[in-house]
């Protein structure tokens, strides 16, 4: 294989896809290797026959902030029918093994706001701090480690101590999240495809850049690309990994923005019921619970989602990487155990046999995570990150490159077109 072409996209992930739409738009060539052998990256829908058959998003779940993100009005326009998650779901928080009363419930309403006021107040004078030290502040607050175990490990993959408050803070999302009925990553599959010249199983290897007039040279594994662009959408797990080269050596701020930018590590676990029990749940119930201290951990639960017979726990940051470490049966063990504490022996009876499935982002060499965060003190990473190299012919675009998008499927769509519109390619 060798192909001149005007941009070259490494990666099939949305910051890919997001940058070859542009480009076509724009009436350039493009060409997209991708290193496994599917489109979407971390937006993957499957149809285990664990869980029935039903379809499953194995990453991405959400389209975040509805009214602003600019995926949603392709779905729209293509009449695809979008699930309005947060309308359809119910809630239920335990504190110990009940359910909590009125009074914790409208304290925890306004734990986020009191929260967001303290990490405000912490980053005033402009240094950074980390998530736990914004709980340290509120030693108080009963719910400050539950938002703060919300918000660190479940949503943003991380541990709080090892996380950038003002990451957080840049990153704060709003709105309503939506679901593409069939999945996320089937929806992607199926609008932000077509027309696009994507090579699966085509791993790249090495990038030269700043050849003759900015020409940029790939090497792969099934041949030399040539084109007046490069624009890199890896996660920067495969980045820091070395596993994609480049030649010249990246800049030393490029090196050190990628390492300021660390992958997060979210496991699912999926638990398939064997009899008619719903835990006197209600269907599509999210279930969590308070978190006692700072650094505690918290496994929440979407049970019975769209009227299934299963439940589905997220684990994120330090003990999702020690379960995925452990393998699949640690994992499971770690969800019946958190959902025994809450409903007693009759767990263990529900989902005895049943059918059960733990992701594996870890595992992926093409991926290393789920997706990344920043470092206390290096929240401006992903600024510099984004910054075009070469005048313009070598650019790196996807989740970790955007704000106020960071991990998002938005995020690296807007980032690939951003670097796409960017890009010099004579």
């Amino acid at each position: 294989m060798n192909i001149d072409s005007d941009v070259v996209v490494i990666g099939a992930g949305l910051a890919g896809l997001g940058a070859a739409a542009a480009l076509r738009a724009a009436g350039r060539g493009c060409v997209i290797v991708e290193a496994s052998n599917r489109i979407g990256g971390r937006a993957w829908t499957t149809n285990p026959a664990s869980l029935g058959g039903v379809w499953f998003d194995m990453g991405a779940v959400w389209l975040h902030d509805a009214e602003h993100n600019p995926l949603v009005p392709i779905a729209q326009g293509a009449g695809d029918r979008l699930l309005r998650s947060d309308e359809i779901r119910t809630e239920r928080t335990y504190v110990g093994a009940r359910l909590m009363t009125e009074d914790e419930a409208r304290s925890y309403d306004g734990a986020w706001t009191r929260f967001e006021a303290a990490a405000d107040a912490l980053l005033r004078d402009g240094a950074d701090v980390s998530l736990a030290d914004v709980t340290q502040s509120l030693p108080n607050d009963p719910w400050a480690a539950t938002v703060e175990a919300w918000e660190g490990p479940v949503i943003c993959a991380v541990d709080a101590a090892r996380f950038s408050t003002r990451d957080w803070r840049r990153n704060a999302l709003g709105g309503s999240n939506l679901v593409p009925e069939g999945g996320v990553g089937a929806f992607v599959d199926r609008r932000l495809t077509a027309g696009l010249r994507i090579r699966l199983n085509t791993p790249a290897t090495l990038v030269r850049w700043g050849g003759p007039g900015g020409r940029v040279t790939v090497e792969t594994s099934s041949g030399t690309l040539t084109a007046g662009a490069c624009i890199v959408t890896v996660s920067t797990g495969v980045l820091a990994a070395g596993t994609l080269a480049f030649d010249p050596p990246l800049p030393p701020d490029v090196q050190d923005s990628i390492h300021a930018l660390p992958m997060g590590l979210a496991l699912k676990v999926a638990l398939r019921a064997n009899g008619p029990d719903r835990l006197d749940l209600p269907l599509h119930c999210s279930v969590d619970r308070q978190v006692a201290h700072s650094g505690g951990s918290l496994m929440p639960f979407q049970c019975w989602p769209f009227g299934r017979d299963y439940v589905q726990g997220w684990i994120g940051g330090g003990v999702a990487w020690d379960l995925a470490r452990a393998g699949e049966a640690a994992a499971i063990d770690h969800a019946l155990g958190q959902l025994r504490a809450l409903f007693g022996g009759r767990v263990d009876r529900l989902f005895a046999g049943g059918g059960t499935l733990v992701t594996h982002w870890d595992a992926d060499p093409w991926i290393r995570g789920a997706y990344c965060y920043a470092v206390p003190g290096q929240s401006q990473a992903r600024d510099r990150l984004a910054m075009p190299l070469a005048d313009g012919h070598l650019m790196f675009a996807g989740e970790a490159c955007n704000v106020p998008y960071a991990g998002t499927l938005a995020g690296a769509w807007i980032s690939g077109q951003a670097a796409a519109n960017a890009a010099v390619v004579g």
